[in-house]
């Protein structure tokens, strides 16, 4: 009966903007509050809809390249591209990415590692890792080609929100609340299909055999850090998380100047 599949057209909706909710500073003043029975279930089935927000950020990303490299260079339009994709997350990868950094490189035991993780203050550890990756993002993005900023930056943002899917799907969790608890609890592996699918398909239609290399790296890069947070942590948070999609985006940025490199 073709009318019991329309409910699935409003959940599946629902999810993506969920996650856009979740990953970004995009205003949905018409998404009901978090706080409702069945808010556990969407958040976690959003999760297969990261790469498809990732989707859009890099289109809002493209939108400040175009206009930057109209007005000034290169390096002023790598600039701009990268803030402004800070700017859209509300820093909350960035965030994540130091909090990892200083708790792991503070060679502490695993409960005050997580500790130090909840810590609103920066050290300098995740200082060095936020001036480290955003270092490797403008110069690796200052110099790839104009013809291929559009496609990369879709690419990459898509690539690197799939990689949070596919840690999310696979290693545990290493708390015992937070949010992120809520995927864990209702992960299907369908939700990593989905995702692993949007970036499969995202990264052959901008770049081709190129596209799904860059793609690739992406998520390796996104899996090893995981398996590193699971040695040190036994498990993952949203702060590795947001690390894994800053670390998975430098990767393809810099994967994709390596192969324009070697094609010359």
């Amino acid at each position: 009966n073709p009318n019991r599949r329309l409910p699935i057209i409003p959940t599946m909706l629902t999810a993506f903007l969920e996650a856009i909710r979740f990953l970004t500073l995009i205003p949905l003043p018409f998404m009901p509050p978090t706080t409702g029975d069945d808010y556990e279930k969407t958040i976690a089935r959003s999760m297969a809809w990261f790469p498809a927000v990732g989707l859009l950020i890099g289109a809002i990303g493209c939108v400040v390249a175009l206009v930057a490299g109209a007005l000034w260079n290169d390096l002023a339009r790598a600039v701009a591209v990268v803030v402004v994709i800070g700017l859209i997350t509300s820093g909350l990868h960035l965030d994540g990415l130091s909090d990892t950094f200083d708790a792991m490189m503070s060679w502490r035991p695993r409960e005050r590692k997580l500790e130090i993780m909840k810590d609103s203050r920066i050290g300098s550890m995740g200082v060095l890792a936020i001036v480290f990756v955003l270092l490797l993002k403008w110069t690796s993005l200052s110099a790839i080609p104009a013809g291929n900023i559009i496609p990369l930056l879709i690419l990459s943002s898509t690539a690197s929100r799939a990689s949070m899917s596919v840690s999310l799907s696979i290693f545990p969790y290493a708390r015992q609340e937070g949010i992120a608890l809520a995927f864990m609890k209702e992960r299907k592996a369908a939700d990593i299909l989905i995702a692993l699918l949007m970036a499969a398909a995202t990264a052959w239609l901008c770049m081709g055999w190129h596209g799904l290399v860059i793609a690739a790296a992406s998520l390796a890069a996104g899996l090893v850090f995981s398996a590193c947070c699971m040695r040190e942590i036994k498990g993952i948070t949203g702060d590795t998380l947001g690390a894994v999609s800053e670390i998975g985006e430098m990767v393809s940025f810099l994967t994709a100047t390596a192969i324009i490199a070697a094609i010359k």
